[in-house]
């Protein structure tokens, strides 16, 4: 008897639209003659099932299910897919371990811990991780311009501390433009990290692994047309994306055994996806790690597949199988 697959897409914060392209484009990869599948959004308090365009039926919180046509439908697996709250940070995955639902990423510790960029840097950093120095706001702290530039100079990167996309991230690069970019920062979320500059080459590799097998993707190198990989070089083709990245074999191998050790200290699960700046003297620093990494037909990780030989089909069974069997 076929599974029934729920893809969770949604989400409450700005990436609710990239979510919803990367649950297309993993209902477009999965196999069909395989699964059930279906699209699941959670948006706010309103939980839904897609049957059709028109046709949207209310999820049932106390078990992940819904009633169609007077029948009772569950599930056997949730595909999060959630950029930002409350997939990406651990919550939903307290939510299905409480209800018993298989899913297919990283537990509750691994996705709180990645999620806050800072927390996890500082922590990779205790496992001799190379990363860019850093501060830290929370909501109603302050920090002067002139700490600022002394501590990390100029041009430093104005972020939220958890998000993705680009929402509210700023190069700064003068005194004036440090407070500004706090501010758009704590727009989007109650924490802001301030980020030295790192010159080098941007790369990412993609990873996974189940009971049977460790995958590591072939590595993509980032090159944006803007001044920074913001939302419009990763959304608006305004970036050239290079797969497998030029590198040499030496460096390419050490990203690679990196990514699994990273993968493996997080205690992580399904699809990760770690970006990282090469800096001069072929140093690897961590730039963050994303544990539900976009996957519209476009996105890294289908790319590095497709580069790899893999088919992005087998991919997904292996990911949700490998929840599913003991």
């Amino acid at each position: 008897m076929k599974k029934n697959i729920a893809i969770v897409a949604g989400g409450d914060s700005s990436e609710v639209v990239v979510s919803l392209k990367s649950a297309a484009g993993i209902y477009s990869f999965m196999d069909k003659d395989r699964y059930n599948l279906y699209i699941v959004t959670i948006v706010g308090q309103l939980w839904q099932v897609e049957i059709s365009e028109t046709e949207k039926l209310a999820i049932d919180r106390n078990d992940f299910s819904f009633v169609q046509n007077g029948s009772k439908v569950c599930f056997d697996f949730a595909y999060i897919t959630i950029h930002g709250t409350p997939g990406e940070n651990g919550i939903l995955q307290g939510y299905f371990d409480l209800i018993g639902m298989p899913y297919s990423c990283c537990g509750v510790l691994a996705a709180a811990v990645t999620f806050n960029k800072f927390t996890c840097n500082q922590y990779l950093k205790g496992f001799g991780v190379k990363v860019s120095e850093s501060m830290v706001l929370r909501k109603g702290q302050t920090v002067t311009s002139q700490e600022v530039a002394d501590k990390l100079g100029f041009p430093c990167f104005v972020k939220p501390n958890v998000g993705g996309s680009s929402f509210g991230v700023t190069k700064v690069k003068t005194l004036v433009e440090v407070q500004p970019a706090i501010e758009k920062a704590f727009s989007e979320g109650e924490e802001v990290m301030i980020e030295a500059f790192l010159a080098g080459t941007e790369i990412t590799c993609g990873i996974y692994k189940t009971k049977q097998k460790s995958v590591v993707l072939p590595i993509t190198e980032v090159v944006s047309q803007n001044e920074f990989f913001d939302f419009d070089a990763k959304y608006k083709g305004q970036v050239e994306e290079i797969t497998p990245a030029r590198l040499s074999e030496t460096v390419t191998n050490r990203v690679q055994q990196l990514t699994s050790a990273i993968y493996d200290i997080l205690g992580c699960k399904g699809i990760v996806r770690i970006d990282y700046i090469i800096s001069e003297g072929d140093v690897i620093n961590l730039l963050e790690v994303n544990t539900t990494p976009g996957m519209t037909a476009t996105s890294f990780i289908p790319q590095q597949v497709r580069a790899a030989g893999i088919d992005i089909k087998d991919v997904m069974t292996d990911i949700i199988e490998n929840e599913l069997t003991n």
